[in-house]
């Protein structure tokens, strides 16, 4: 009877001893899941600050396009002008001399044709004086329209050279996105139509590991075939430095019973995206900053309707493969 009671009794601490363990890792993933969701959205804020800078960049060099096409139309029909008034003040020109000729001749002539002739030679001069005086208007008005040209046709350049260099830049981004892609695949080839899939979207890659490749049902500990899987991947990532990498478990819309450490969906996805991400960092060399791992619960569907075959597609973990973005921040930051 004195043994029954001792075996209790130390029963009773170890029951107690297990809930405390329990809640500390509780409490530790709910504080890394708040930090995930805090630096997943930093990330998605720079993304969006830079494509934001880039797009106001071409719309800039758009305007700046539009405005020196009409100051060319402007200079062109400026310098048209100019050329009209240069032939009438030939004109001018001639009609003077032939006038003072008329006045040598008619000399002789009365008072009164004289005193005509007289009248029709000042007018004549007068004329020709205010083409002059337009005529040195539009010189000077082409002096200054020429120098704003030039003006805005240097910052026209500086704007397409920072334009293209952030193209430049990008498709920089899409072939390396490319090119690990290619190596992704060459590595995974026994397992791609096997519960995992391969797709490039948005200048990223993603690996999607259905729960059959990685997972027991309800289960956060991966299964033999995943983790062979896993190693594979991180291989690639060890061997491609500048990829940064969002592991995201996913689940289906089934509530979980809320029993043990596994409370309900938003718990199971973001523990199995720590197993995932544990095994890659345990199986290379990666730096451990370039991880995040998340988990997004039943939110987020490849398919929502409530099947199981759509319930089935929706259990699933993500590993998002985003290229740096260093060059094309320091890029903008410069501008």
């Amino acid at each position: 009877m004195k043994i029954f009671k001792t075996g209790i009794a130390v029963l009773s601490v170890y029951l107690v001893l297990q809930g405390c363990v329990a809640h500390r890792i509780h409490d530790e993933v709910k504080a890394n899941l708040e930090s995930c969701k805090t630096e997943l959205a930093e990330n998605k804020k720079a993304k969006i600050d830079a494509e934001t800078k880039l797009n106001e960049l071409r719309e800039q060099y758009t305007k700046d396009q539009k405005a020196l096409d009409g100051l060319k139309r402007d200079t062109s029909i400026i310098g048209s002008n100019y050329r009209n008034l240069t032939q009438k003040y030939d004109k001018l020109d001639v009609l003077n001399n032939q006038l003072m000729d008329r006045l040598n001749k008619l000399l002789v002539m009365g008072e009164k044709d004289n005193a005509k002739l007289s009248g029709d030679l000042q007018m004549t001069q007068e004329q020709l004086l205010k083409k002059q005086d337009e005529l040195k208007l539009l010189e000077a008005k082409l002096i200054i329209q020429k120098k704003e040209l030039d003006e805005l046709a240097a910052q026209l350049k500086a704007r397409e050279a920072r334009v293209n260099e952030l193209e430049s830049i990008l498709k920089q981004k899409d072939a390396a996105a490319a090119d690990l892609k290619k190596k992704l695949q060459d590595a995974l080839l026994g397992f791609e139509g096997k519960g995992l899939t391969i797709t490039q979207k948005n200048g990223k890659i993603y690996v999607s590991m259905d729960e059959s490749l990685l997972f027991a049902s309800g289960k956060t500990n991966v299964q033999p075939k995943g983790v062979e899987a896993l190693k594979h991947v991180a291989k690639v990532l060890e061997q491609n430095p500048d990829i940064n990498v969002l592991v995201e478990g996913h689940t289906d819309d089934v509530p979980m019973a809320g029993a043990g450490e596994i409370k309900d969906n938003w718990d199971l996805s973001v523990m199995r995206a720590t197993s995932v991400t544990k095994i890659m960092l345990t199986s290379s060399k990666i730096d451990s900053k370039r991880i995040t791992a998340a988990g997004r619960g039943e939110f987020f569907p490849l398919d929502p309707a409530k099947t199981p075959e759509a319930r089935k597609k929706n259990r699933r973990t993500e590993i998002i493969l985003t290229p740096k973005l260093d060059e094309l921040l320091k890029v903008l930051g410069d501008n």
